[in-house]
């Protein structure tokens, strides 16, 4: 009987030593996924969390089929954090469309309000869902578990007229890996972050304003010092993305992915690396 214990003991340690200590830590390893979805001349991005959290920034331009049929086909069931990053109609034209789909937890936008008519859609989706909008500003913490999410702008109050630099830009890290969005910022308030001592730098950059060259200084990006950046656009007038901007990233090295050429760009991160693909519609 002892001898049979002996044996028995000597197997189980023998198994023990065979399973790498990391196999289970590996199996456990939780990921983030940051989607920039391809909605033409717009913002839209989808977040999948670590934990399950669904986030999306700006819904797309007036209509939002698109971007409902995206979190439809991610197999989205709810959505607890929505940020409206300003009033243009590029950036939330689809989001009462997205309200109207899905429940909604919260919603966040800075405030700073618009007469177009796709501002008075949202606010009426987000009254019809019974909900209140929180403030989007500089040092509002998003409460999402396994990373930090803060607002980095706006850091002051902008002319009523000048929407863009009241983009609300958001810092978002999960390990080793950090995105900033930002909306529509422009030279204003991308200086203001910087004196602000705003924390910026990022492996990801969404680049500001769809590469108009109001945006992304060489000041900025020196402040960032992204490894890659992502150029929402599409076919549009107003020459975006700009060469004074295309010009600024390839000085920097930053590898650039562009959704008019690529499509919807997914970036996967399990907090210590990162990887790319892309997907045409």
């Amino acid at each position: 009987m002892r001898q049979l214990k002996a044996v028995l003991s000597i197997v189980v340690t023998f198994v023990f030593i065979l399973v790498p200590t990391n196999s289970i830590s590996n199996a456990a390893t939780k990921t983030l996924s940051v989607h920039f979805i391809n909605v033409g001349q717009g913002d839209s991005i989808y977040i999948k969390a670590p934990n399950g959290e669904d986030i999306l920034i700006d819904g797309g331009n007036k209509d939002g089929s698109d971007v409902v049929a995206y979190l439809k086909k991610q197999r989205v069931k709810d959505i607890e954090i929505m940020i409206a990053t300003h009033p243009d109609a590029d950036h939330i034209g689809g989001l009462d469309e997205v309200l109207k789909a899905f429940p909604v937890k919260s919603v966040y936008a800075p405030k700073v309000g618009h007469t177009s008519q796709a501002y008075k859609d949202f606010l009426i989706a987000v009254k019809n869902e019974k909900l209140t909008i929180k403030t989007a500003q500089a040092n509002v913490t998003l409460p999402i578990k396994g990373v930090t999410a803060k607002f980095v702008g706006p850091v002051k109050t902008y002319s009523k007229s000048d929407t863009n630099d009241w983009s609300a830009v958001l810092r978002l890290t999960y390990g080793k890996n950090t995105f900033l969005f930002t909306g529509d910022a422009e030279f204003k308030a991308e200086s203001d972050m910087i004196k602000a001592k705003q924390p910026l730098k990022a492996d990801v950059l969404k680049v500001g304003h769809h590469g108009a060259k109001t945006s992304t200084s060489t000041t900025f990006l020196n402040a960032v010092k992204p490894k890659y950046a992502v150029i929402s656009v599409g076919k549009n007038s107003y020459g975006h993305p700009t060469k004074e901007v295309l010009n600024r990233l390839k000085a920097a090295k930053v590898t650039v992915y562009r959704t008019d050429q690529k499509g919807t760009i997914v970036f996967t991160s399990n907090g210590s690396t990162l990887s790319v693909k892309t997907e045409r519609r």
